[in-house]
């Protein structure tokens, strides 16, 4: 495996930041309540629907939500005021808490009922987490963010850790009316500490994006990043697997063990308790091995606890195999949340966020759904042997699909200032067409054509259309790059949106041009020969476009 020495800041680091403290803290709390209320939802389907799959289906409605609305949520984050944006989610999810404790209390709630209320709370998750985990970004500066994500890892599976016991043991005295109430109350903190926080916010110099153009280029941006394509198939290949143990873990308590609620609850404390050991360590870790090393070791290790805590008929033993799932769960999922975050520039990586969330719970809550399935015709044990085989599948497909590192990133983004031009634009003005000219002498052809596949990449990736590359058939040292833009002020957004890594394909392009000056640069309008004005006119500067050149300093 291959080491990585890079230096780190402590593991506490990002605890001297207040904001990032405070939030943390409120977070702790409302995460305490979160698990309480998934306890007194399980076990309450339990009692009320005897079926495995109705059981799975509580994991299951809580993360559906994400994988349907994280998309639209992450546009919202990259475009709106995050910390708005949280706090509507957190009160959403209060008054959701609040009416499903009212209905228990009175006896209402039927299996159907109940996940159409934890659904409504996965909601308010699926919206709240995008902004969230990108505003993690705005609290502590970029050296401290992968400890920032490890913490908040902690701060979960603390939670996890001893909620799930205090849920069953509040289940087990006064009813899952009360842990339902009890996850109310917990959001009141975290509402308070957003309430009072006021985020500095750079100037927008640019008009928002509508949400559907927005969503198309947070596609874009991923589809078109290989590293982050590769943390999605391995992170929905991972929460496919993984969720079988989650999902299962109240009918290991009834079915294997022959407990009660208490039960359950200490089992999810194990898991959450071996959660709370992977963070402490996972920046430890980090600093040995590589992404891919991590990732593939946490996944080997989830499916041989699983297959433990499948044929395990001891509380003990179960609570071991558990506490190295737990484990292997922090790991593989911080590494993944760390991997995205370092991948993608600001501007995008809420974007980015969200389709690793929509892959990660899309494939927790079709798992668990099917883990459930799987159970009920075939047991528990023979669910968890199939989702263990499915994770040392994710293992060998890591051989394909690697994990990228992202130390050597630079996603700062470049300064570009808008050139002047001769002919009167506007913002909505378009379509543009943008050439860049370039002398190559014979010898550098191929570097240069293998420099232009990444330059290629990089214009798609940050919404140029139609990008092509010619040559010159009576002047073979002259090659033009050409793309489209469908107005200027998407030509001046693709331009803001390289960064200094970025930079490191135009300097080597720079340095493969061998003439007398730097790449001439022809920015164009497109313009119809239907659209001149009637005989006798002359045309106004707003009617007609004509090319505009300079040297190439930011195309």
């Amino acid at each position: 495996m291959a080491t990585i020495n890079e230096p780190r800041p402590g593991a506490l680091a990002p605890f001297r930041h207040p904001v990032f403290r405070a939030v943390w803290i409120a977070s702790l709390v409302s995460n305490f309540g979160g698990l309480i209320q998934s306890v007194g939802a399980s076990w309450m389907m339990t009692s009320i629907a005897g079926s495995a799959d109705m059981v799975a289906l509580v994991q299951a409605s809580t993360t559906l939500p994400i994988m349907l609305f994280s998309l639209v949520a992450g546009a919202m984050a990259d475009n709106l005021d995050r910390r708005q944006i949280m706090l509507v989610s957190q009160c959403f999810m209060l008054l959701v808490s609040l009416a499903l404790a009212g209905v228990a209390w009175a006896g209402w709630v039927s299996p159907w009922l109940l996940l159409a209320f934890t659904f409504l709370i996965g909601c308010g998750s699926a919206f709240n987490g995008p902004a969230w985990q990108a505003s993690v970004g705005d609290m502590v500066p970029r050296a401290d963010l992968p400890g920032a994500v490890a913490l908040n890892s902690m701060a979960f599976n603390i939670a996890r850790s001893l909620g799930p016991a205090i849920g069953g043991a509040i289940v087990a005295a006064a009813g899952a009316a009360t842990a339902f109430a009890a996850n109310a109350v917990s959001y009141l903190g975290l509402i308070l500490v957003l309430a009072r926080w006021r985020p500095e916010r750079p100037a927008r110099l640019l008009p928002r994006e509508s949400l559907g153009v927005a969503m198309a280029a947070g596609v874009r941006y991923a589809a078109m990043s290989p590293g982050i394509r590769a943390v999605l198939a391995r992170s929905a290949i991972f929460g496919l697997g993984a969720s079988a143990v989650p999902a299962l873990m109240p009918l290991m308590a009834r079915d294997l063990i022959a407990g009660g609620a208490l039960t359950y609850g200490l089992l999810l404390g194990a898991f959450g308790l071996g959660a709370v050991a992977g963070a402490f360590v996972s920046g430890r870790v980090r600093s040995r091995f590589t992404n891919e090393a991590i990732a593939r070791l946490a996944a080997l290790l989830f499916a041989l606890a699983g297959m433990a805590a499948g044929f395990s008929h001891s509380a003990p033993l179960t609570m071991t195999a558990l506490l190295v799932a737990g484990a292997s769960w922090v790991l593989a999922l911080s590494t993944f949340n760390l991997t995205v975050q370092l991948s993608a520039p600001r501007w995008v990586v809420g974007r980015a966020l969200s389709l690793y969330q929509m892959a990660a719970f899309g494939g927790m809550a079709l798992g668990s759904w099917s883990w459930g399935e799987t159970a009920d015709q075939w047991g528990i044990a023979a669910a968890l042997a199939a989702a263990a085989m499915l994770q040392l599948a994710g293992v060998i497909a890591g051989f394909w699909i690697s994990l990228p590192q992202t130390g050597g990133l630079n996603l700062d983004l470049r300064d570009w200032r808008e050139p002047e031009t001769a002919v009167q634009i506007e913002p909505r003005s378009g379509p543009v067409v943008v050439t860049i000219e370039y002398r190559i002498a014979q010898a550098d052809i191929v570097e240069f054509l293998t420099a232009m596949a990444e330059r290629r990449r990089i214009r798609r990736r940050d919404g140029a259309r139609h990008w092509t590359l010619l040559r010159d058939l009576g002047d073979p040292e002259l090659w033009v790059e050409r793309y489209h833009t469908p107005t200027w002020l998407d030509y001046v957004r693709h331009n803001q949106r390289r960064t200094q890594t970025d930079a490191i394909n135009s300097e080597r392009l720079l340095a493969l041009h061998i003439g007398p000056a730097k790449p001439v640069v022809h920015r164009m309008i497109e313009r119809q020969t239907g659209s001149l004005p009637p005989m006798g006119r002359t045309p106004g500067p707003r009617e007609i476009g004509e090319p505009l050149t300079d040297p190439a300093r930011g195309a």
